[in-house]
């Protein structure tokens, strides 16, 4: 029995619930990694025909820049601005809308009779792009059950997998069949579609109630807005070090490989293929590890460890080249997805507009480094391109001056 003091007491206030972690959607994120496969793979037939089109056309290595910074630029232009525009009022069937840019684009690619109708082409392939890569950067994050770099890891897998499936591709039919066979790759447009459809109705369901929720920050230290300026300052020249340098082997290994070791098209392009699928392996690896060991980690292993590969890589033979960009391909490829998380955690609650500034300035340094090194192999030499290249990952010392955002992890919420 009670005694009256205890009669007299309040009842216990209702326990507050403890906010439980979303369980990670893996089905999403294998859907969204699935059609960021056939994005990329897409636009990277533009890449992977650089030849065809080039004695098509008549192309000089600054015109083959030119579409590359066309097509980049329009993307990187674009992306922090539905970002922006996405944060305040979500879209879930942009999705399928920016796919189907990517549709008329590629038919476009396939038909064009001139120049200029080729940059309209890769300009709406950039499109696309721009409204693919934040929007669905968003899902990973949506659908990652608090696991974040893990999601971007597994959303970045799917792409750079795609865009090292586009120079076999091109390989095996477009070059035996001629620019033509392009208009084929529009069933993988439709098949994209169909999916982001699927995705897009799960977004629309979902975003209404994870929009909501506060996600737990991982900070453990209070930064200044000049400290968080700063950071994302050192993370753009980082990217800059890293598409510089990717620009270098995506836009010009083929004609580095034919010029250098006289080797067949079909040949050069196996070689970009097999160093697209390093890219794609490496990428699975930054998100989980950045996720324990803390992303500052990642990204200084990641850009700074790569060159003393990148070094050598102009002083070796065909067999030591085939092994070398592999290395390279592995490792640097690790980053984007630390540094892409690492930004996200710097300024939270706007996780489209950082997307869509580090996709677009991804994108744009990709361009604007193939338009720059095709005007100094026009006036150098493909091979002077590699020499210098090679430098641009010691730019990865200056990840010494980021912060520490958090303490390793097993599962950041």
């Amino acid at each position: 029995m009670r005694s009256p003091a205890e009669e007299t007491l309040p009842s216990p206030l209702p326990a507050v619930p403890v906010r439980q972690e979303q369980a990670t959607e893996f089905g999403i994120l294998g859907a969204i990694s699935f059609s960021h496969l056939l994005n990329d793979m897409i636009q990277s037939l533009i890449l992977a025909i650089y030849p065809i089109l080039s004695a098509s056309f008549h192309l000089s290595f600054a015109q083959v820049g030119l579409i590359t910074l066309t097509y980049q630029v329009t993307a990187s232009l674009l992306q922090p601005v539905v970002g922006m525009v996405t944060d305040r009022k979500p879209m879930p069937y942009s999705l399928p809308i920016g796919m189907g840019f990517t549709l008329c684009g590629l038919l476009l690619l396939a038909t064009a009779p001139n120049f200029s109708l080729l940059l309209l082409a890769a300009a709406l392939v950039g499109t696309g792009s721009s409204v693919f890569h934040p929007e669905s950067s968003r899902v990973a994050r949506m659908a990652s059950g608090g696991r974040h770099g893990m999601a971007q890891s597994l959303f970045q897998v799917g792409g750079n997998t795609g865009a090292s499936l586009g120079p076999l591709l091109a390989a095996w039919i477009i070059v035996p069949n001629g620019r033509g066979s392009v208009a084929w790759f529009s069933l993988a447009a439709l098949l994209a579609i169909v999916v982001l459809l699927q995705v897009s109705r799960w977004y629309r369901e979902h975003h209404a109630v994870r929009g909501k929720a506060k996600a737990h920050h991982a900070l453990q230290v209070t930064l200044t807005r000049g400290q968080v300026s700063g950071s994302l300052l050192i993370l753009g020249l980082l990217i800059f070090s890293k598409y510089f340098y990717l620009a270098s082997i995506s836009s010009y290994f083929t004609f580095y490989l034919i010029h250098k070791f006289g080797v067949s098209v079909q040949n050069a392009q196996t070689h970009l293929s097999v160093f697209l699928f390093a890219v794609a392996a490496g990428s699975l690896v930054g998100g989980p590890v950045g996720d324990r060991i803390g992303r500052k980690w990642v990204i200084w292993a990641s850009i700074l460890g790569v060159a003393p590969f990148t070094l050598l890589l102009p002083h070796v033979d065909l067999w030591w080249t085939g092994v070398l960009t592999v290395v390279i391909g592995l490792i640097l490829s690790s980053a984007f997805s630390a540094i892409l998380v690492y930004a996200q955690e710097l300024i939270p609650g706007r996780v489209g507009m950082i997307s869509g500034l580090f996709f677009g300035l991804a994108f744009g340094m990709g361009g604007i480094g193939a338009a720059v090194l095709g005007r100094l192999a026009d006036a150098h030499g493909i091979e002077y391109v590699y020499q210098l290249c090679a430098y641009l990952p010691l730019l990865g010392v200056i990840t010494v001056f980021l912060p520490n955002l958090e303490r390793p992890c097993r599962q950041a919420v």
